[in-house]
């Protein structure tokens, strides 16, 4: 980066940056709104060119009947008012392709400067939108090592669109409790470990000498043939619960190995499955343990997971005993994500993939396809990358893996394919979800999920659920929301007291996903007879106020009938809003008649 001596602005070198690598990072403001009496307080993605870098530019949007909208002369004009107001030196640069005008800040202006001249703007009826001139840069791919092998994760025919997602989020904060064999040492993995638990009881399945205990390492589940039933050949270990780990969260930008989905996640490795599998009662136990609910003799969950992946299966009807269990994770706000089944069958057949409360996974190939394997069915919830070796090693998931044929070995990497490579791919797109937007419940999250899949692109007969998943679009809709145009209004007239109290008008949003729009459209239709008394505010259902109208001595006009925006981003969308009214000065009546928001 380098520092232009003249005006100690920093520079983009030009040869570093791609158009076609740039992405779109202008996001929708709140607009139309007036400042509070006291200084303003925006968040720093509203005042930043780049993470701790206040803008110097801004990107102004006038109306289209404003002057400043198509005369530079008028648009000059306004940037020095709005200098003048605020103490700051504005000017205007010039007119952008889209209409809009850039105006810049001067040198180094403090991020509380950048506040008040974007208050200022917003404040003007006449603008649209007032938004930072953001720095961009080269967005290039993980240089992970093998990340070009993992089709599933950027191929554009059937991979799962991830790389869109992670200029959002990463999964910080959110921890995954892969209920599977446990955890061999992987120095892929490691900085994303945290602790988990061994649920195994039985020490003929659990192989390492004793029954639970806080250990969740994966000491191999190799068999001879017919150790596990009559006619079952012989196995080698299978490092099961690592690579489904991996697939999750793999260590990222490490130079090194492959790319974890939602590699700022943590990995809690609570171990069910060993020698011949494992039992629907130590996976019960699992279940609850994982959510943070409580075990008998096992010691509390100081790594509670928000999401439970759980890549392994049984035959037959989800026992009311493994559903209570379920459930009970559910309530306690933990996203539950299974296999499907690798049975070519209709997953009805097969538990917990049937059970309800769940997001059961189906596999596809890298055409895109029902994998061959993949059970089906109408319970199934979602699609996701599975691989088919048969059509060619490469054709797998790639993934952590160990070397060793019965006990563990030195670190290695494996393309493995399966419902259980599938489901960790979803589990990981949870985790984007969460990260992204915590107040997100499971039954939002699956609904989000399946209303932004994709078709498949390829054929499945039997069912395969609303579709490929696709991480990129799921994680936006759930980030900022997306406007659908549903309208949630009010009707009931209010009456505003002269000179008193403030009043308040309600209205219930519901059957949203996640949070409210970053440009939610609050509908205002008020009669008073001065409106320039007026302080107007919408609330959001956790209390916030976003100021719309402030009280102004010069404004006599009557009525106040417009259309604010509202970057309402931060809110969930579900709950009471409440457009708040007061008239703050003496001799003039009004009423509110109605108001309404548009999701």
């Amino acid at each position: 980066m380098r520092t232009f001596p003249t005006s100690g602005r920093k520079l983009i070198s030009v040869a570093a940056v791609s158009a076609a690598l740039l992405t779109a990072a202008t996001a929708s403001v709140a607009v139309a709104q007036e400042p509070a009496s006291q200084a303003p307080s925006l968040p720093a993605a509203f005042t930043e060119a780049a993470p701790g870098t206040p803008a110097e530019r801004l990107i102004v949007g006038y109306k289209s009947g404003a002057a400043e909208a198509g005369s530079n002369t008028a648009a000059e004009a306004d940037a020095k008012a709005k200098g003048k107001e605020t103490g700051e030196d504005v000017d205007f640069q010039r007119r952008l392709g889209t209409g809009a005008a850039l105006v810049d800040l001067g040198a180094r202006p403090s991020a509380a400067d950048v506040a008040d001249v974007i208050a200022e703007f917003r404040a003007d009826p006449q603008v649209a939108y007032v938004v930072p001139d953001r720095l961009n840069t080269a967005k290039a791919d993980p240089n992970d090592t093998e990340y070009a092998k993992q089709w599933d994760l950027f191929e554009a025919t059937a991979g799962m669109n991830v790389p869109g997602a992670w200029n959002t989020t990463t999964g910080t904060g959110v921890t995954v409790a892969v209920i599977d064999t446990g955890y061999v040492t992987h120095s892929d993995l490691a900085a994303n470990i945290v602790g988990g638990y061994d649920f195994i009881a039985d020490t003929a399945v659990a192989v390492d000498g004793n029954g639970r205990d806080s250990n969740p390492a994966d000491p191999g589940d190799y068999y001879a043939a017919n150790e596990c039933g009559s006619g079952i050949p012989a196995s080698t270990s299978s490092w099961h619960g690592t690579h489904v780990a991996g697939t999750i969260a793999a260590v990222t930008n490490n130079s090194k190995g492959v790319a974890g989905i939602a590699y700022g996640a943590k990995i809690s490795p609570v171990r069910v499955l060993g020698k011949c599998g494992g039992y629907d009662s130590d996976i019960i136990d699992a279940i609850t343990w994982a959510s943070g609910g409580t075990v008998s003799g096992v010691p509390a969950n100081s790594n509670v997971a928000k999401v439970i992946n759980m890549s392994l299966g049984g035959d037959g009807a989800c026992t009311s005993a493994t559903q209570s269990a379920i459930n009970a994770a559910v309530g306690r706000g933990t996203t539950v994500v299974v296999a499907a089944g690798n049975e070519n069958d209709n997953v009805a057949n097969h538990s917990p993939g049937n059970c309800n409360n769940v997001i059961s996974v189906a596999a596809t190939s890298r055409t895109g396809a029902k994998a061959s394997y993949s059970n089906y069915g109408s319970l199934v919830d979602i699609s996701a990358p599975g691989g088919q070796t048969s059509t060619g090693t490469a054709n797998g998931i790639l993934s952590t893996l160990n070397s060793g044929t019965s006990t563990p070995s030195t670190e290695s990497y494996a393309y493995y394919q399966g419902t259980s490579m599938a489901t960790p791919h979803i589990a990981g797109l949870v985790a984007l979800m969460k990260s992204a937007n915590s107040a997100l419940t499971p039954a939002q999250i699956e609904t989000a999920v399946k209303n932004n899949a994709r078709a498949l692109p390829g054929a499945c007969s039997g069912g395969c659920g609303a579709g490929l998943a696709d991480a990129a679009k799921t994680v936006t809709a759930v980030s900022g929301g997306t406007s659908t145009g549903t309208t949630f209004a009010s009707t009931s007239a209010v009456t505003i007291p002269d000179n008193g109290a403030a009043v308040e008008s309600s209205l219930v949003v519901s059957g949203r996903t996640g949070s409210a729009p970053s440009a939610l459209p609050v509908g205002v239709d008020i009669t008073h007879t001065y409106r320039g008394d007026l302080v107007i505010d919408l609330v959001a259902p956790d209390g916030t106020a976003y100021r719309l109208k402030a009280a102004s001595s010069s404004d006599s006009a009557d009525n106040v009938t417009t259309t604010y925006t509202v970057n309402a981003s931060s809110e969930t969308a579900n709950g009471t809003w409440k457009l708040r009214v007061q008239d703050t000065a003496a001799q003039d009546t009004g009423r509110i008649n109605g108001w309404k928001l548009t999701f």
